[in-house]
């Protein structure tokens, strides 16, 4: 048995913030010592990211630069904040707001794709990294999808960039348990909560390229034809995309002596994030071997590796991969695009990337990667 994905869908805030935006506002938010440094301008023209969506957008962004208070926003500098920006408590509460229907429009897409009535669901695994909240994003699809009480929910927290690997390491689980299990799995994240207020350079970086938005997969077990095919009779290919993308492997590697490298941590002005000059090398000098014995156990290669779903946590950390497998710029591309458009979404933004390769009718196998903190590198495998 495997996790086959009927159905993919994505949502993200309305509001756009381009990367002269983000310079502009961080010109302002980021606090007295970094206001008029000669180094912020590269940080945002070598980031990569053309527009990013975030729910800290639109009208706060306009009162920023135009030192209004038109939306009451607690982003908004004042001499109470300056240089730490609003409390936990107070991102928390936008948290709470709008983290739900974000995932709700992503689920909802994924459920219409796949032809799924809400009823119908059997589990839900919810992702997430950027909030707390009880009842939490779980309880808002129940309501918002209409999904049966008896739902079986479960949640996926605080494990960052790879988390939606994690969650569906999770979905295949149940699917390979109960064949009859239909799976709903939704990332949902809003990084843009924790602008960070100050001088630390990799926290910095984090301003710009981090982005908000959600993702959901939906599906359910897909035995395998004799011969390792897939049984379309059983299971119809959806909305003509050709045989269901079946989770057949996943794989986890934590690399050594690299906790003190990424980490995300709860403080009293927002979740910090520690994000080392160290990570790509790391990745670089480390994912090849791992990722050779853990494709051996499903008897492949990287050479028979068709396509591939990179994380896109900033173009260091694709440019690592990309090193580190010896991948053409080809393979890279829909990943590359993605951070372009979208920026990083954190655990969500890897299905980005899936959605893109289904759309586009991309070979498989296709190897998904993500990088989260610890280090640890997680892996996908779809046929």
């Amino acid at each position: 048995m495997s996790f086959a994905i009927h159905g993919l869908g994505t949502a993200h805030p309305p509001d756009a913030v381009t990367a002269d935006d983000g310079l502009a506002l961080a010109r302002v938010l980021a606090g007295p010592d970094v206001r008029t440094s000669t180094w912020l301008g590269p940080i945002y023209a070598n980031s990569g990211v053309a527009a990013r969506f975030q729910v800290i957008g639109g009208p706060v962004v306009r009162d920023v630069l135009a030192g209004t208070a038109n939306s009451g926003s607690p982003f908004l500098p004042a001499a109470a904040n300056d240089g730490v920006g609003p409390t936990t408590a107070e991102r928390m509460a936008i948290y709470a707001a709008e983290a739900g229907p974000l995932a709700v429009r992503a689920s909802a897409a994924a459920l219409a794709e796949a032809g799924f009535a809400p009823e119908s669901i059997t589990h839900v695994v919810t992702v997430s990294c950027t909030g707390f909240v009880a009842p939490g994003l779980d309880f808002a699809l129940v309501a918002g999808l209409g999904l049966r009480p008896t739902v079986a929910r479960t949640h996926v927290g605080f494990m960052g960039c790879h988390g939606a690997l994690n969650g569906l390491r999770v979905a295949n689980a149940f699917a390979t348990a109960d064949p009859t299990a239909r799976v709903l799995v939704c990332a949902a994240e809003l990084c843009s909560l924790h602008y960070y207020s100050g001088s630390a350079a990799d926290k910095l970086v984090a301003n710009a390229i981090f982005a908000d938005g959600a993702a959901a997969v939906v599906g359910q077990a897909n035995p395998a034809r004799k011969g390792g095919g897939i049984d379309d009779d059983q299971h119809p290919p959806p909305c003509g995309r050709g045989s269901p993308w079946s989770l057949s492997a996943s794989g986890s590697c934590l690399i050594p002596n690299s906790s003190a490298e990424m980490a995300w941590t709860v403080g009293n002005h927002g979740f910090e994030m520690t994000l080392s000059r160290r990570v790509p090398g790391l990745i670089a000098g480390h994912l090849r071997e791992w990722l050779e014995s853990w494709l051996c156990d499903s008897g492949l290669s990287l050479a028979d590796v068709k396509s591939w779903a990179v994380h896109p946590g900033g173009p260091k950390i694709v440019s690592a991969a990309q090193e580190a497998l010896a991948l053409s710029n080809e393979a890279l591309a829909p990943s590359r695009a993605v951070f372009a458009e979208y920026g990083n979404m954190s655990s969500p933004t890897v299905l980005f990337v899936l959605k893109r390769l289904r759309e586009q009718r991309a070979p498989r196998p296709c190897v998904a990667l993500g990088f989260g903190p610890g280090l640890v590198a997680e892996a996908a495998l779809f046929v």
